[in-house]
């Protein structure tokens, strides 16, 4: 089952989304909704660079720093999806349709699986490639 590469992706992925959501609820004690989203997000992209590197993109003809500084150049688009996706259903979506409860942790979960599709491909052709 995961000799997949793009099933590998989403474990590794499903890992690291999971060390970047429950940190939120730990930055959220001492920051902002905002911050915290930034800050989990930092966290669970540490996360899965190590998985990525070492368990589904493993052959890589890249040097460590490009693939670091491609990586985040491509998690810097997901982190913007992620806080636009997050921040307009907390704000505006939720709300509308009634959600008061939990809408922190409801907005945030939708936005970290929200760039699974464009970070797999930004890390297949530009991060390690």
């Amino acid at each position: 089952m995961f000799k997949n590469q793009f099933m590998r992706f989403l474990v590794a992925g499903a890992i690291a989304a999971t060390a970047n959501y429950s940190s939120r609820f730990f930055f959220s004690s001492f920051f902002s909704f905002s911050t915290a989203i930034v800050l989990a997000y930092c966290f669970g992209m540490l996360v899965a660079f190590i998985l990525m590197r070492s368990h589904v993109f493993p052959v890589s003809s890249g040097s460590f720093a490009r693939q670091l500084s491609s990586f985040a150049a491509v998690n810097i688009f997901a982190v913007l999806q992620t806080l636009a996706i997050s921040l307009t259903l907390e704000s505006v979506w939720l709300p509308a349709i009634g959600i008061v409860n939990h809408t922190e942790a409801l907005a945030h979960s939708v936005g970290v699986a929200a760039p699974i599709v464009t970070s797999y491909y930004g890390h297949k052709y530009l991060t390690f490639k």
